[in-house]
């Protein structure tokens, strides 16, 4: 059986609690691996080591860690597709999903290749008699990282490489359910010339997450997962004094109007919302056609699409989707399918029942699409996070805006339209933090900052683009004068630029 441990100071070591967690294969159910599961004393010692690493890469000159980040993107092309099977193998997403989730990773690591010019600060010469004025972005020391299994790449490379590009140390606490690509990512930083203890790995469940809450040495802490557990870590980690920035659930709603391009829109929902079996939380879980008409014409070309999905095993490359990550959120989002029918949605589409030959144990399920859901169901009110869609019929444009504004999620949504006028007020008026036009998945390029309103995030940055610069920096301003010997006398009153 094969174990999983920790990387700590430029090393793979074994766990020592004594404490493990398995590891599955979700196309089998079988367990594949046991991870250990960090102590409190394991999570100090990773602080430690980043600590000690601290001083010496903060004076590394920014060109110098761009350097870093170019080689390891050298290095991870060589390993691309290994990486993507071992992704898949762990998660169950399929191998071209896979490829997609550490590319948009890799992304932002480009982005921290340009952190020579995202950390330069402000100048102004003469701001008064004598006196210069400047600004510059400091790291902040130790932050941290606790991302979630659903893009196992993604999420630790959006938080890790900013992070160090900026000249901080870094602790990652991955998702426990699939530990072995954030483990190969450390260790092919350490390989680019990341120097030992700027960046350590270690698994865990709560006892790790409390112990890195509530460290005094760690500074910041960012956070990915359900919105619950983000608000604990917001509040927690505020409490003692770190900056903090979270993302939690959603409920991404997609508008199609009237005049939308219906082939267009199927594709887009069938696409969004199935994909990576629903493990997304940029995933479409509720469509809001816009009129009777609308409504019964999308129904007739989506029912046979999502009838006709094909979900396999995540090594198969014809696959639309693979299994689910574990058998209790399998069995969880069953349980969701099994409320929208007892609270009256019309279930076109039943997956529940799902078997592939050879796989009888895996976590699969077929898709499943309601139509006639209502605002106070329990399938449109949570995240489900599996493949199953919810058509929530509005009579009007208005109604349309009103329930993704009005939804206690604000993460992503979309419309589709040909009308320009109808997509400028829709981008002005919806209350939510990405919006995607003719464009079901918004998720921002590297360049710009992701992020959600309302439950979907707490805090006040976004994740990549300037906004994590902003996160894992400080700012320190400077006001400097050289007197020219002349002696003024002493000043009681604020100083101003006279």
């Amino acid at each position: 059986m094969r174990e999983i441990g920790h990387f700590i100071g430029g090393k793979a070591v074994k766990g020592g609690s004594g404490r493990t967690g398995d590891v599955f294969n979700p196309n089998t159910g079988e367990v594949q691996a046991k991870v250990a599961l960090a102590s409190k004393s394991e999570v100090a010692q990773a602080v430690a080591n980043a600590e000690s690493a601290f001083p010496a890469w903060a004076a590394t000159n920014p060109q110098r860690r761009a350097r870093v980040m170019f080689k390891f993107l050298e290095l991870i092309q060589g390993e691309y597709d290994d990486l993507a099977r071992l992704l898949s193998s762990e998660h169950g997403k399929t191998f071209a999903d896979a490829k997609g989730d550490i590319q948009r990773g890799l992304e932002v690591v480009e982005f921290a290749c340009g952190i020579p010019h995202l950390m330069k600060g402000e100048y102004t010469d003469g701001a008064g008699p004598g006196i210069d004025l400047y600004s510059v972005r400091q790291p902040l020391g130790v932050v941290a990282g606790i991302t979630p299994f659903n893009f196992p790449a993604m999420i630790p490379l959006w938080k890790c490489a900013p992070a160090i590009a900026c000249g901080n140390t870094f602790i990652l606490k991955p998702s426990e359910r699939d530990p072995s690509v954030p483990m190969r990512i450390a260790e092919l930083f350490l390989k680019a010339g990341l120097p030992e203890g700027v960046l350590n790995v270690v698994n865990g469940d709560k006892e790790a997450v409390d112990a890195l809450l509530t460290d005094s040495r760690v500074k910041a802490i960012g956070f990915v997962g359900s919105s619950d557990i983000a608000q604990y870590i917001y509040a927690t980690g505020t409490a003692h004094g770190k900056r903090v920035q979270c993302f939690g659930g959603a409920k991404n709603h997609m508008i199609v109007m009237p005049d939308a391009d219906l082939d267009q829109a199927v594709d887009a929902l069938v696409g969004a919302g199935y994909g990576s079996a629903g493990e997304r939380c940029m995933a479409v879980s509720v469509a809001v056609p816009v009129g009777k008409k609308t409504a019964d014409a999308l129904m007739q070309k989506l029912i046979p699409r999502v009838e006709s999905l094909k979900v396999g095993p995540s090594t198969d490359l014809q696959a639309d989707y693979g299994p689910m990550v574990t058998r209790a959120l399998l069995e969880k989002v069953k349980g969701y399918v099994d409320s929208g029918v007892k609270e009256g949605a019309k279930l076109v589409v039943d997956g529940r029942n799902f078997k592939l030959q050879g796989y009888e144990n895996g976590n699969f399920i077929g898709g499943c699409l309601f139509d006639e859901v209502t605002p106070n169901m329990k399938i449109y009110k949570e995240e489900i996070f599996g493949p199953v869609l919810s058509v929530v019929r509005a009579k009007d444009y208005e109604e349309a805006v009103r329930l993704p504004s009005e939804h206690e999620y604000g993460n992503g949504v979309a419309i589709f339209t040909r009308d320009g006028d109808t997509a400028r007020d829709f981008t002005n008026r919806v209350q939510v933090g990405m919006v995607g036009v003719n464009f079901a998945i918004p998720v921002p390029l590297a360049y710009h900052t992701f992020g959600g309103w309302k439950r979907s995030g707490f805090g006040d940055l976004n994740q990549h683009g300037p906004d994590s610069i902003r996160f894992y920096t400080k700012t320190k301003t400077v006001t400097a004068r050289w007197p020219s010997g002349t002696k003024e006398g002493a000043e009681f009153v604020i100083p101003t630029m006279k």
